[in-house]
């Protein structure tokens, strides 16, 4: 806890004291407004916005600890637990770099390559990685079974047995979590973010004809303004656009043909270039060449396209929530009573009443503390200072807020 802690503090600027004690209160059911207001002194003077951050990060680093524990443990059971692996997971600072790690031993359905192990070819798809000139199917003939297995599984004929190949090495590839990183960071850097509208919808039809703007809409994803995402998506939602990721050329669709030669795709040379591997001509570099294909296009693709959408909503909707924040601040700071110069006081006993004045547009112009109540009962002083704001600024109004001791303090400003 005390590491959470620490981060949280370097994360806000505070001391950690400071977001202790606010741990503290938030564990024994207080509220961020309640804390703000009422526990200002114990807190070191934590404001509303500090809290709110404070508790998110929070929670959210609580879920992470719990999730690494989990992760930790499944992995151990397994008996694939490593010092090197240990540590990765321990530095991992976000859920989705710990659910890359964990994504070779996340236990999940029977996969092609599971199933392709299972059938012992997978010496055959290392020895063909690790060597491209041997012959791809002279190896495979000796992996060749007579029959289906108890479960049906079929690799009677040298096809299956390539086939069994391309899922065990794409699979394997699709998991490495370096990969899956870069690859991640580079389509948000180069990927296109697009939309369309859905085949056979009318452009025309009133619900559709407000997305007109997104017919053909694309724009680099890392570019997009926060309110043309949540348009496309609300589109999406609705099932009048369709929203894809593109790479700046053309994207092959998953079932077309993989053809023989170098790797063309700019997505597949950057997994080429990842394992060490380039088409040079030797017996096994098509077949090579088409795991490569398949990981990208079958295992890849889709699920960081899915990544990046999910990035680019939480993204928008941050900023749509600090728009609407400003808005409201502002509406809220305006002028209260229209063009005249206002006094607020907000009571207190112990730690005194807050005062705050603000001139005929909303502009906060000065603030001051005055202590007329218990401890101090510095009545005389109090109504000094009041009187010598309202001059200097010439108070037209006085608002008072309702709390402890509001009866109190209107007494003070009769």
């Amino acid at each position: 806890m005390q590491k959470i802690i620490h981060q949280i503090a370097l994360e806000i600027k505070v001391q950690d004291h400071q977001v202790k004690t606010a741990v503290d209160l938030l564990n024994g059911g207080a509220t961020v407004p309640f804390i703000a207001r009422y526990r200002k002194e114990a807190t070191g003077g934590l404001d509303d916005i500090q809290l709110r951050e404070l508790a998110y990060r929070l929670g959210y680093l609580r879920e992470l600890e719990e999730r690494r524990e989990a992760v930790l443990k499944s992995i151990d059971e397994q008996g694939k637990l490593t010092p090197a692996l240990t540590e990765s997971i321990a530095l991992a600072a976000t859920k989705q770099d710990l659910e890359d790690l964990y994504l070779p031993y996340k236990q999940k359905r029977r996969t092609k390559g599971q199933i392709a192990r299972e059938a012992g070819i997978e010496p055959l798809a290392d020895a063909l990685f690790a060597n491209p000139l041997l012959v791809p199917a002279g190896e495979a003939a000796a992996y060749v079974k007579i029959e289906k297995n108890e479960q049906g599984d079929d690799f009677t004929t040298l096809q299956a047995v390539l086939d069994g190949v391309r899922d065990i090495l794409s699979e394997r590839w699709a998991e490495d979590a370096n990969l899956v990183q870069m690859l991640r960071g580079w389509l948000w850097a180069e990927g296109l973010f697009t939309s369309k509208l859905v085949t056979g919808k009318d452009e025309n039809a009133p619900d559709n004809a407000k997305f007109r703007d997104y017919f053909a809409y694309d724009e680099p994803i890392r570019r997009v303004p926060s309110h043309r995402a949540l348009a496309v998506f609300r589109g999406r939602g609705l099932e009048i656009l369709d929203a894809k990721l593109l790479l700046p050329e053309p994207l092959l669709a998953p079932d077309a043909p993989i053809t023989k030669g170098p790797v063309v795709s700019l997505a597949e040379g950057k997994i080429a270039l990842h394992l060490g591997w380039s088409h040079k001509a030797r017996p096994a570099d098509d077949l090579l060449r088409k795991c490569v294909a398949w990981a990208w296009r079958v295992k890849l693709s889709l699920s960081l396209e899915r990544d990046l959408f999910t990035k680019l909503r939480e993204d928008a909707e941050k900023v749509a929530i600090k728009v609407f924040a400003d808005n409201l601040r502002d509406l809220l700071l305006a002028a209260p009573a229209g063009p005249r110069v206002v006094m607020g006081l907000d009571p207190g006993i112990r730690t005194g009443v807050k005062v705050a004045v603000v001139d005929a547009t909303g502009k906060l112009v000065e603030t001051a503390t005055v202590f007329p109540h218990e401890p101090r009962k510095d009545w005389d002083g109090s109504l000094h200072i009041l009187a010598k704001l309202s001059i200097k600024h010439g108070v037209n109004l006085i608002a008072i807020g309702n709390g402890t001791a509001s009866r109190e303090t209107d007494k003070l400003a009769a």
